[in-house]
C-alpha cells in the first residue's frame, strides 16, 4: 500500500535524511513537503526544502508556513545543533526554485479537502502549521487519515528542558491544539528515537548506497555528530525524524502504548508532553483529554537495516 503523505518539516539534518528516505520509498507518496520555524529559521527551511527537492529531482510543491511560536516571542534556532545553513555549514549551494504560492497550512487543508480520508501529515518540526491549519478548517480531523508526529517524550526526559523535547517545546501552545484535537494521532518521541544511536559507519553506508542522496547526508551529519559526539565514546547520532516515515513503511518494528495525552505550556514546564496509560487516572482532566498512541519501543537493526535498502533502491 503507498502512504499518501504531506510531510511537515524544518529541514535540518535528520530532516533532509527523513526527506531523502521518503522520496526513496516506494510505499510512500510525497504529496508537498511544508515547511516551519524549528531548526532554522523559516525562510532558510523553505529555501533548504526545495533544495533537497531539486537535489532528489522531486517535482513536488513546497511551501512556506508559520515563522512564530503560537504564542510568545520568535523562537532561537539550533545552529549548534544543524549549523548556520541547516545543513552543517557545508555550504551546500542552494538550488533556485519555486515556492507554492500558499501557505503551508492551506496547503493542507486544500490537499486534504483534494484526498478526503487518504493523507496522513507527517510533522517532524514544530506543530504551528497543522494547528493553523485546523483554524483554517475545522472539520480537518474527518479529512485525513491520521497525524504521525516526531516530537515530545511521554516517559523519559527531555533534550531541551528536563521534560521538554525540542519540537514541542518550540511551539507548546501550537502543540496542545493539535494533540487536543479529534483525530488520530501516533507520537515518536525521544522515547524511541533518543534510544536508537546510529554510529558514524551508518552515513558511511547510505553514501555507499546512494552516493548522491546519501553522499549530502554524510556530509552534512559530519556537523551533526560532533554534537552529539560530546557526551559519547564513539561517533554516533540520532536521526530522529525519519522514526514516523519508517512506522508507516513497517509498523511491526515498533510498540505502541495509548493514553491520554496533554501537552504543558506554562513557563516551567513548557513543551512537556505528559501522557496516561489507560486505568493510571480518574481525574476529569486527563480523562477528558484526547487519546494517543505512542511509541515506546523500536527494533533497532530493522529500522536500521529499513533505512539502508531504502537508501540502496
Amino acid at each position: 500500500m503507498t502512504h499518501k503523505i504531506i510531510l511537515d518539516t524544518d529541514p535540518g539534518i535528520d530532516d533532509a535524511m527523513a526527506i531523502f528516505f521518503a522520496f526513496q520509498s516506494p510505499d510512500i507518496d510525497v504529496l508537498g513537503l511544508t515547511t516551519v520555524f524549528g531548526n532554522v529559521p523559516v525562510d532558510m527551511a523553505a529555501k533548504n526544502a526545495v533544495t533537497l527537492c531539486k537535489l532528489a529531482e522531486q517535482d513536488i510543491p513546497v511551501t512556506k508556513g508559520v515563522g512564530m511560536p503560537w504564542v510568545g516571542p520568535e523562537s532561537s534556532y539550533a545552529h549548534f545543533v544543524h549549523g548556520d545553513d541547516g545543513f552543517g555549514n557545508i555550504n551546500f549551494p542552494a538550488i533556485e526554485g519555486q515556492l507554492d504560492p500558499r501557505s503551508s497550512a492551506q496547503f493542507i487543508v486544500d490537499m486534504a479537502r483534494q484526498y478526503p480520508g487518504e493523507i496522513t501529515l507527517v510533522a517532524i518540526g514544530p506543530l504551528g502549521n497543522l494547528a493553523l491549519a485546523l483554524r483554517l478548517e475545522p472539520d480537518l480531523p474527518k479529512l485525513v487519515k491520521g497525524v504521525s508526529i516526531m516530537g515530545g517524550a511521554a516517559f523519559v526526559p527531555g533534550n531541551v528542558t528536563p521534560v521538554a523535547e525540542a519540537n514541542i517545546w518550540n511551539d507548546a501552545h501550537a502543540a496542545e491544539i493539535v494533540f487536543g484535537a479529534d483525530w488520530e494521532v501516533t507520537m515518536f518521541g525521544l522515547d524511541v528515537t533518543n534510544a536508537v544511536r546510529f554510529k558514524a559507519e551508518f552515513v558511511e553506508t547510505l553514501a555507499q548506497k546512494n552516493p548522491k542522496l546519501g553522499g549530502f547526508v554524510k556530509d552534512a551529519a559530519q556537523f551533526y555528530i560532533d554534537f552529539y559526539t560530546r557526551d559519547a565514546q564513539e561517533r554516533v547520532c540520532c536521526f530522529h525524524d525519519a522514526f514516523p516515515l519508517a512506522h508507516l513503511i513497517k509498523p511491526e518494528l515498533f510498540e505502541l502504548t495509548e493514553g491520554h495525552a496533554r501537552v504543558a505550556t506554562d513557563p516551567l514546564n513548557r513543551g512537556q508532553t505528559m501522557v496516561a496509560p489507560a486505568g493510571t487516572t480518574a481525574s476529569p482532566l486527563w480523562l477528558e483529554a484526547q487519546t494517543i498512541k505512542v511509541a515506546t519501543q523500536v527494533d533497532r537493526d530493522g529500522l536500521e537495516q529499513l533505512f539502508v535498502d531504502t537508501y540502496a533502491r
